[in-house]
């Protein structure tokens, strides 16, 4: 039996406006799940609701089991951390840290034991007489964590807790936050608008958009396997690329270069003569040059962006535009013709209508599942 289960959940408020609409999952005790999607999606309404903090209109939650639907937050035995770190400015770390075991009256010695155990595994332990305002906002945001955990919950709920600190201090924190699910083996539902994070830290990942969940994965199918083109767009970086193009005696165009579609669909294509599909390929799964069992590319270098390790380049051909990311040292020119090959295994087909993927493409060097 799942630990958490939200049957057909859905949310609507008092105008007519439909938040969420139809969510079902099942999460395992001590599963690190991440709800990923764009502003408005229906991401952070989904964790109010599994933290009782919004009504549910219609569906079932289930703990353990059991029917939660009309317990209140703390009957649900849950902890969350918000975007903002609603830390007590007159308490010190240990009193802030401290704050809720006092409110249910337990034991002076206890919380000592607790809160210096917790300050421990957050770094906190030089910091515990000190007051919010002299913290940085990562420790802040320790802190606010320490509030969470220290109260050896079922299940901590984060709505985008790193979204007020810098770009260093969000790679900082996202390590700690995977060594303290590792230290509490609680289950987690962690909500964010930024793809690293869900990626990196994710057992799997709900990627929402509009409401609805699209798809439900571990990071490798997600990356690997999206179910549509919404997916594959918002999972990775640079994003996907996307050439749309009718089929044409089984090939569509790119630009001045013609994609012979029998290629990577040998037993389907026929199927969409005629279609609007669409061509997808990520920019790192691109060689320079022509090789074989790949399309051979031209097109033109409008831009690039050097970024370390790795290259950004932006091309055109005719009217199709495309990212490549290449090793830094590959950069080419700007305003010259490149060439570069899309190997079969990394191509995807969608259907321009619907947007879902078109299934049936060999992926030889892509198992469902890695070794």
């Amino acid at each position: 039996m799942a630990y958490l289960t939200l049957k057909n959940i859905n949310k609507i408020y008092p105008n007519g406006f439909h938040a969420v609409h139809n969510f079902n999952m099942e999460i395992e005790k001590g599963e690190f799940v991440v709800f990923v999607g764009p502003s408005g999606c229906g991401k952070s309404t989904t964790l109010r609701m599994i933290a009782g903090l919004e009504d549910i209109s219609n569906g079932d939650f289930l703990i353990n089991g059991e029917r939660a639907n009309e317990k209140g937050p703390r009957e649900r035995e849950v902890a969350m951390v918000f975007q903002s770190y609603a830390l007590y400015p007159q308490m010190t770390v240990y009193d802030n840290i401290a704050f809720s075991l006092t409110l249910e009256g337990v034991d002076e010695d206890i919380i000592e034991k607790r809160v210096k155990k917790t300050a421990e595994i957050l770094g906190l332990t030089d910091y515990l007489d000190r007051l919010p305002r002299a913290l940085s906002g990562g420790q802040r945001q320790r802190v606010a964590i320490g509030r969470a955990i220290i109260r050896k919950v079922g299940v901590f709920l984060m709505d985008e807790p790193l979204s007020n600190l810098d770009a260093k201090q969000r790679v900082t924190m996202r390590y700690e936050i995977a060594q303290i699910h590792q230290e509490t083996g609680a289950t987690t539902i962690y909500v964010t608008h930024d793809q690293t994070e869900a990626m990196t830290l994710a057992d799997r990942i709900v990627v929402m958009k509009a409401g609805y969940v699209q798809q439900i994965g571990t990071p490798y199918e997600l990356y690997f396997h999206p179910a549509n083109i919404f997916v594959a767009g918002f999972i990775g970086e640079p994003p996907m690329n996307f050439v749309r193009g009718t089929v044409k005696n089984g090939c569509i165009s790119f630009g001045d270069n013609v994609l012979d579609l029998k290629k990577v669909l040998p037993n389907g294509i026929a199927a969409w003569e005629g279609k609007k599909v669409v061509f997808g390929f990520r920019p790192e799964h691109i060689q320079l040059g022509q090789h074989p069992d790949a399309y051979p590319v031209t097109a033109k270098v409008e831009l690039t962006e050097m970024l370390g390790e790795n290259s950004n380049i932006y091309i055109t051909a005719g009217s199709d535009h495309a990212i490549l990311k290449v090793d830094s040292h590959d950069t080419p020119e700007t305003d010259v013709d490149l060439s570069f090959s899309i190997p079969y295994s990394r191509v995807y087909l969608f259907d321009a209508e619907t947007e879902n993927v078109i299934p049936g493409i060999a992926r030889p060097d892509h198992p469902e599942k890695p070794d």
